[in-house]
């Protein structure tokens, strides 16, 4: 395909040029093949995690004494970024990279981290997190699933729907109120293995609009029994804070999807319309291709730079709550309306399977909707403006 010059990334260098040339190889080799066979099944191998792990490509930012690359969030933007650049856009390893494995990192005990986080980087356990209900998604202090004190043990019950790695996944973070009075003071974050859990059963693999090689899940917890040393942090009540904190991160990871998103959308468009004609012209050559394909790249190139700012500001831990909003609402939305151009150029085959703008059309939409939709992302910037 075409490549774009994007601006060089300012926290870029040469051990994540060396990921970025593994990332490539390995979605080629062991992703790109399989694709469609995924999208069929609605979910990827486990055999494919495993192969991920072999390659170090989960768990970068675990430390080194636990087993992993001691590495930060560079290393799984790099991770994520490539993967959607190569349309391999439902594998869950970045959710498990940078949005599960994360609070062990910062919450965990110590036996929490030595028991967990080396299975996370061989794949041989598969992270999500269950926060998502029926009556609760951007309002997570409204969630019913409940965590009941039982001796030394949790009785957990209630459900979870919309859950992303939901039926693969064998180490859940699952949201539950521990004091249902207390409203979000009442929230606790319990980490779960699954694997012959008594009272954990798994529901039917959801059928969606895009993301079909996802497996995105309902879950259901029957007095599902875990032990007390499964509470995540110290004590009880701390759950909604730790979300609060951790919901940046997963911002900025949606705003690294629809940058790469809006590179390989551009990146096919120019292929296309430099070979197919019209008239008797290449479609390359009408006035109306080429300022679509400028405007397109201009808002692409600062789209690029602003994500880039984001990242290294987050590197340095300064990154706001509501930037991480404003990177996530803008960038996917600029994500849609990219495609939404570039598919207009391809005509009839736009909307045609066998062409990349299809899935890219459907597998788009969704990054407006989760990890906080994009109108309470706005809800969140003009907040902190008016209240200052």
């Amino acid at each position: 395909m075409t490549h774009l010059n994007f601006p060089q990334s300012p926290w870029f260098d040469d051990e994540l040029s060396m990921l970025e040339d593994a990332c490539k190889q390995f979605y080629e080799r062991e992703c790109a093949p399989h694709y469609e066979e995924w999208e069929k099944q609605g979910s990827f191998s486990r055999d494919l995690w495993l192969k991920a792990g072999e390659m170090g490509l989960l768990g970068a930012e675990v430390p080194e004494e636990y087993g992993g690359l001691g590495g930060s969030f560079a290393h799984d933007a790099v991770i994520a970024y490539q993967g959607n650049l190569a349309g391999i856009d439902g594998w869950g390893g970045g959710l498990h990279n940078s949005i599960v494995i994360p609070y062990i990192i910062h919450y965990g005990s110590e036996d929490q981290k030595m028991r967990l986080l080396p299975r996370m980087i061989s794949g041989d356990l598969i992270g999500a997190i269950a926060m998502t209900e029926s009556g609760a998604g951007s309002d997570l202090q409204n969630i019913k699933t409940t965590a009941v004190k039982d001796g030394n043990h949790y009785k957990i019950s209630g459900s979870k729907t919309f859950i992303t790695n939901g039926a693969l996944a064998n180490m859940i973070i699952i949201a539950a109120k521990t004091d249902p009075k207390a409203g979000g003071r009442g929230t606790s974050l319990f980490l779960v293995e699954t694997d012959g859990l008594e009272g954990f059963r798994p529901g039917r693999n959801l059928d969606k609009l895009g993301m079909k090689s996802n497996d995105t899940s309902e879950l259901f917890f029957d007095d599902m029994r875990v032990p007390a040393s499964a509470l995540l942090g110290p004590e009880e009540g701390e759950g909604f804070v730790q979300m609060m904190q951790q919901l940046p991160q997963e911002r900025l990871l949606i705003g690294v999807y629809a940058v790469a998103r809006i590179e390989r959308a551009l990146r096919h468009t120019v292929d296309y319309v430099k070979e197919r004609k019209a008239f008797g012209h290449r479609i390359a050559d009408f006035q109306n291709t080429q300022f679509v394909l400028a405007e397109c790249t201009t808002e692409a190139t600062i789209a690029k730079t602003f994500l880039d700012a984001c990242i290294a500001e987050h590197l340095e831990g300064k990154l706001t709550t509501e930037k991480a909003s404003m990177a996530k609402y803008w960038l996917t939305d600029l994500q849609a309306k990219i495609i939404d151009r570039c598919l207009q150029l391809f005509g009839g085959y736009g909307v045609m399977s066998e062409y990349p703008m299809e899935r890219m059309y459907r597998d788009n939409r969704i990054e407006r909707i989760y990890a906080g939709t994009n109108e309470i992302m706005k809800l969140v910037i003009a907040r902190k403006l008016l209240k200052e």
